[in-house]
């Protein structure tokens, strides 16, 4: 919950405003401001003032007590100007929430975290337990200082400045180990513990049984991500209070989906009460997927007591999974590259793209980031290479122009790619949407795009496409419309459109649409000169409905009130 608080009613109209934008996220403190903020801040997890920071730093003074505890604070100026992170930054979440409230408000974030200035990944914002020497290390990455990383599980981490030696280390493993002097050890998620009990079996018994497994195996208990047991096992509260006490996801799987995982150690008394002869071992190996390494067989709880034990587990590392996101950057112009895709860029570890790509968001990359470009003809080798690099638990991006899965990376991509990595795709303002945009609206009905580049696809193929979309009256956009090489498929094309068009059909040129050196004309399918178009322009031909009106092109939409309006003025202009 992020608690609001102000003190003028100019600050309470910003206030408000945020309150209604985030009905479920906030509550709003009235009252005396100094026992507002008091309340807010021992209730909430964050909270933002519309005060003075100068006011807002001596009311939470005596307040602070733990970085890693305390509510991240953003103070917001009565003009509603900035939105300043003060307090808990990054453990408080106060940098991001400064971003979003600017968002809302129309404010300037302000944010003043040494890491964030100069776009070095903060150890602490990793999404992973972290011990040690958060504090020198860091300063180590910002100073420039030489960072060993000692990865001894793979996991998809950030970019991070850092190599193979220093004075300084970043561990990244799952074993029971304390941090040494100059070095902070990263927890991954990387371990899966497989639980079953008997029914009535104490939470005290399940909990004990999985930290003293773990403990045991010289494992640490961060890195356990998930417990998973069978579906009747669902509602067992032993089992469901000690995932909740650990902070983990309880997961479970039909009895006869676990009977089908080949495990060490089967046993006919789970078979004869939930239908599987293994739960841990099955359920562990299970959910870690393919590939997952069984390091603690089914070991049974013990008790004081003299009675049999209720509770078994058994504990996987489940293999790291690297993430491929592919990346559309759009048309070209920076700020129609989409918040989703900047956020994509600055997570990612190792960057693949054609050279002219990646020099239009170099800036936006962190320092570390590992970039693998090449030149125009190598997007096969390009999207293996990022395939590739995921499947060795990298965090990489794939990038392309417009969005990446219109004629560009995600399809070779993809076909590349199996289940043993992630994919996220972030789509981008294609070509066809940011000329239709200067053009008018040529695209406010049915449209269709067609490439006219035939080196992957037979002229035949692409001569019959534009013809259907011909005779269906689709307006078309061509991409790929001529080159030095190949120049004459698009008066093919356009002969094509012709037989079921008139002359004066509209259409539209757009070259370097969004950049700086963007030019469009408008003109007619039968004036439409092929000699100025090239591969850097989008041919946008309209349909028998689409009409010039005002120097833009205009497909209508077919709106019932648009004929009757029309219908209605043409009867008023009769009577007058």
């Amino acid at each position: 919950m992020i608690g609001l608080i102000s003190a003028t009613a100019a600050g309470a109209a910003a206030r408000d405003r945020l309150a209604a934008a985030w009905p479920d996220r906030t509550r709003v403190y009235d009252g005396p401001v100094p026992g507002a903020v008091r309340a807010a801040f021992a209730a909430c997890e964050q909270v933002v003032c519309f005060l003075a920071t100068g006011a807002v730093v001596r009311l939470i003074a005596p307040l602070l007590s733990d970085k890693a505890s305390d509510a991240g604070v953003v103070c917001v100026d009565e003009g509603g100007r900035f939105a300043v992170s003060l307090v808990g930054g990054h453990g408080g979440g106060a940098n991001e929430l400064a971003r979003e409230v600017g968002d809302v408000l129309g404010a300037r974030p302000v944010v003043t975290t040494a890491t964030d200035a100069v776009h070095v990944t903060a150890l602490d914002t990793l999404g992973l337990p972290v011990e040690g020497d958060v504090a020198g290390v860091s300063r180590a990455l910002l100073d420039g200082e030489p960072v060993a990383l000692r990865a001894e599980v793979p996991w998809p981490l950030p970019a991070l400045p850092v190599g193979e030696e220093g004075s300084y280390t970043v561990r990244l493993t799952d074993r029971h180990t304390s941090p040494r002097e100059r070095e902070v050890v990263l927890r991954p998620p990387s371990l899966v513990v497989g639980v079953g009990a008997s029914r009535g079996a104490p939470v005290e018994e399940v909990l004990g049984l999985v930290e003293a497994a773990v403990r045991d195996a010289g494992l640490s208990v961060r890195s356990v991500a998930e417990l998973a047991t069978v579906d009747a096992k669902a509602g067992e509260p032993g089992i469901v209070r000690a995932a909740e006490r650990l902070g983990v996801p309880l997961v479970t799987y039909p009895a006869e989906e676990l009977a089908g995982v080949d495990v060490p150690n089967p046993s006919g008394a789970p078979l004869a009460a939930v239908g599987t002869p293994s739960v841990a071992e099955a359920a562990a190996l299970a959910r870690a997927g393919r590939g997952g390494e069984l390091l603690v067989a089914k070991r049974k709880s013990e008790r004081t007591d003299g009675r049999p034990a209720m509770a078994t587990c058994a504990v996987v590392r489940r293999p790291a999974r690297g993430r491929l996101a592919v990346v559309g950057l759009g048309p070209g112009a920076r700020d129609l590259l989409t918040p989703r895709a900047e956020a994509e860029l600055r997570r990612a570890a190792v960057l693949v793209g054609l050279d002219q790509y990646v020099d239009q968001i170099r800036d936006l990359l962190r320092p570390g980031t590992r970039v693998l470009e090449s030149g125009l003809g190598a997007e096969e080798e390009r999207a293996r290479t990022a395939v590739e690099e995921a499947r060795r638990g990298q965090a990489v991006a794939l990038i392309g122009s417009g969005d990446a899965g219109v004629y560009a990376m995600a399809s070779p991509a993809l076909a590349e790619a199996s289940d043993d990595i992630d994919v996220v795709g972030v789509p981008g303002v294609t070509a066809a949407l940011a000329a239709g945009a200067v053009l008018g609206a040529p695209l406010g009905h049915d449209h269709v795009s067609i490439s006219l580049s035939d080196l992957h696809t037979p002229w035949e193929v692409i001569e019959r496409r534009v013809r259907a979309a011909a005779e269906a009256d689709l307006v078309v956009t061509f991409y790929n419309p001529r080159s030095r090489g190949r120049d004459w498929q698009l008066p093919k094309a356009l002969s094509v459109l012709a037989e079921h068009r008139e002359p004066a059909t509209p259409a539209g040129v757009v070259r370097n649409a969004s950049r700086p050196d963007e030019s469009v004309r408008l003109t007619t399918l039968a004036a439409l000169d092929p000699a100025t178009v090239d591969m850097m322009t989008v041919v946008t031909v309209g349909n028998t409905a689409t009409r010039e009106i005002a120097g833009r092109m205009v497909t209508p939409r077919g709106y019932r009130w648009q004929h009757t309006g029309r219908a209605e003025q043409g009867e008023r202009a009769v009577s007058r």
